[in-house]
This record gives structure tokens, C-alpha cells and sequence, in this order.
């Protein structure tokens, strides 16, 4: 495989600093030309740009532009600064543009990255679930889009095994979260500090809480739809609580076909950046020494009803899974606040869905999309203001 130029946006995130650990194992393989960042911790930005030898830094807050430039002075290296600035790096040409920041604000990055025709290694499922359509519009070759979310990275493995008329069913794992086998009553009393301390991973505050409720596990289930054009009632999900297994595609005949590593996000991350070829000792394979077991049950969708929600927001228009991310966001600010309790995050999406009237397919734009955002955004508000 030849050197191939790299573009890492959200650089000082969870997967944004896996990502540069991937890199810096295979000098050979990678070149980071480019990094973008929220800007609140611009001394990490700016140390990740002098030891990669970027050619630019983006930070979306402007204040910290300014500091930025002083840190890299002497370097060389540009820097951008703004709202926009992830999404002009983004469109830049770069081969890959790992897209590793948190929420729909990915969603920009992500159309440009596609128009530019870089390969997309997405680890913002947000943007995608809120984005679909114009998504995949935005495409220049069928194949641009890697997905690095370890589900769907282990899907697209798996899809290998087959052609796509032979899949009868996609089976997306959970790991269950901390809150797996609980009933409504022991729930209703978690605080954020439960929520925060995963079984599994190690992820930002967003994620982890969104793994907390299931809701992330609905955004995979609308990731996975638009991913791999599989309608959602072929979408099954099944909490696997070791995180061995990262997902499964069932065949027509009868078989299925899993992937399965130790919980490790360089994994999937390699395999975005190098698609479609694998990069060599990225992660510990499973020990076949030790005697283990994998065991794997049905979602309790009374306790955690965030899958079912997503399922209706397919089904309902193309602007529900936006508003569904959307309120979704606000409510888990408000709940790592503590200004409401974790049963309230998925009751007001709930209330917020049902209350969305939609977009008609044809009329279909970014424009409506981010209408229908910003309405979500803010009658959540109001709804959590009642609470």
C-alpha cells in the first residue's frame, strides 16, 4: 500500500489520539497533512502538529486562533480558525479525512470530505444519521464512505462472506452498558457519574452516556441502514456484554458471519485509514489459550426504548433522525448538568419526535435538515424546562 496523505478532525478526542497512535506505528504507510480540533485545548493541538509535521491546524473557536499561531510560530504551519474551519480542511483532497468529531456538527466536514473525493473514514455517525440522503449524494464513488465505528467496521468485514442480495439480516452487538439487566425503577435514580463509567469502553462524555441509555445503539441502527441500504426491520440488536463480538451479518442459507477482537477502537481506525487493505499488529487478536465464554441476549426495549425510537424515525421522514440526534444532544447536556434524570433523556426525544411533522422526501435539502434541527434543539428545551 502506498503512503496516503491524512486529514484527522476532532484530533484531541478519543478516536482523534487513537488515530495518531495508528499513524505514528506506521510512518510508512500515513502522512497527517491536517488537524482540527474544538480549540479548548490548543498546547495538545498544537504539541500533535510539531510532532506530525502537519501543513494545517483547524480549531472552530476563534479564540483560539490567536494562541494557536503563537504556539506553532516558526513552524510554518497554517491555521484556521472559525465555525467553518473542520470543513474547509475537510475539502482539501486529502486520500483519507478521518472524521472523529462528536455530534452533528460533523455534518459540514463530512459533505466536503465526499465532494472533495477523499475516502471518508466516519466515526461521526451523527452526521450520517442526520445528513442521509444528502449524504450519499455528495458521494463521488460508491465505495468513499469507511465506517470506524467498531459495528459497523465489523459489518463491512463481515459482508465479505457475500454478496448484498444474499443478506438476510444485519445483527448489531451491545454491550449492554452499565445499566444491563436493570429494571425502570432501579434506573430512574442513575446519576451521571454511573452513566460516565462504561464496562467496556473508554469514550467522551457524549458517547459514554449515549451507550448508557442505548440511544448511540439507535444511531447505529440508522447508520447501519443508510450504510448498507438494509431496511431496520432487518436490523436486529443483541446485547453481547464482553464487546468480543462487534457485530454479525446473517445470510439467506443460514449462516452468519461474525467479527470478533478484543474491545480495541485502533482496529476499526487502521482499517478506515488503510480500506481495503489491513494494517499489520494494530491490536492484541483474541486469546484461543484461555477458556471463555461470549453469551448474547435479547435487548430489554421496555427498560432502554431508544432502539425502538430510532426505528420510527426511519420510518417516519427523512428530517426525524435529525431531530432525533438533535434532541438527543440537549437532553444528554442537560442530564451531565443535572438538571434532569436519566430517564427523562429518552421520554423527551420521545415527545419531540412525535410532535415533528417531517419533510416529504422531494423537498429534501441541508436547509430543511438544519430547520428541523434547530426546531429540535429548541422545543427540547422547552420540554425539559417543564420538567
Amino acid at each position: 500500500m502506498s503512503e496516503r496523505s491524512v486529514v484527522i478532525l476532532g484530533s484531541t478526542g478519543s478516536i482523534g489520539t487513537q488515530a495518531i497512535d495508528v499513524v505514528r506505528r506506521n510512518p510508512d504507510r500515513f502522512r497527517v497533512v491536517g488537524l482540527s480540533a474544538g480549540g479548548r485545548d490548543v498546547a495538545t493541538v498544537a504539541q500533535q502538529a510539531r510532532d506530525l509535521r502537519v501543513e494545517t491546524v483547524a480549531v472552530a473557536d476563534p479564540a483560539a486562533g490567536d494562541p494557536l499561531r503563537a504556539a506553532l510560530d516558526g513552524t510554518g504551519v497554517e491555521v484556521v480558525a472559525g465555525p467553518g474551519a473542520s470543513t474547509d480542511l475537510a475539502g482539501r483532497g486529502a486520500d483519507v479525512v478521518l472524521n472523529g468529531i462528536t455530534g452533528s456538527v460533523g455534518l459540514g466536514p463530512t459533505l466536503a470530505a465526499l465532494r472533495a473525493g477523499s475516502t471518508l473514514a466516519l466515526a461521526n455517525k451523527e452526521s450520517l444519521v442526520v445528513g442521509g440522503a444528502l449524504v450519499h449524494a455528495a458521494r463521488v464513488r460508491p465505495d468513499q464512505i469507511v465506517p470506524v465505528d467498531s459495528e459497523h467496521s465489523a459489518i463491512a468485514q463481515a459482508l465479505r462472506g457475500g454478496a448484498r442480495d444474499e443478506v438476510r439480516r444485519i445483527v448489531l452487538t451491545a454491550s449492554g452498558g452499565p445499566f444491563r439487566g436493570w429494571s425502570l425503577d432501579d434506573v430512574k435514580a442513575v446519576t451521571a457519574t454511573q452513566a460516565l463509567a462504561h464496562p467496556t469502553w473508554s469514550m467522551g462524555p457524549v458517547v459514554t452516556v449515549n451507550s448508557a441509555t442505548l440511544m448511540n445503539k439507535g444511531l447505529e441502527l440508522i447508520e447501519a441502514h443508510l450504510l448498507f441500504g438494509v431496511p431496520v426491520e432487518d436490523i436486529t440488536v443483541v446485547v453481547h456484554p464482553q464487546s468480543v463480538v462487534h457485530s454479525m451479518v446473517e445470510f439467506v442459507d443460514g449462516s452468519t458471519i461474525a467479527q470478533a477482537s478484543p474491545p480495541d477502537m485502533r482496529l476499526p481506525i487502521a482499517l478506515g485509514l488503510s480500506w481495503p487493505d489491513r494494517v499489520p499488529l494494530v491490536a492484541p487478536p483474541c486469546d484461543w489459550t484461555t477458556a471463555t465464554a461470549w453469551t448474547f441476549e435479547p435487548l430489554d426495549e421496555e427498560v432502554f426504548g431508544a432502539v425502538r425510537l430510532a426505528r420510527h424515525a426511519v420510518a417516519a421522514s427523512p428530517t426525524h433522525p435529525a431531530v432525533y440526534n438533535a434532541a438527543n444532544e440537549e437532553c444528554v447536556d442537560a442530564f451531565l448538568a443535572g438538571r434532569i434524570g436519566f430517564l427523562d433523556i429518552v421520554s423527551t426525544v420521545e415527545r419531540v419526535l412525535a410532535e415533528h411533522d417531517g419533510t416529504d422526501p422531494d423537498d429534501l435539502s441541508l436547509d430543511a435538515v438544519l430547520i428541523a434541527e434547530r426546531w429540535a434543539r429548541s422545543r427540547a428545551h422547552e420540554v425539559l424546562a417543564q420538567r
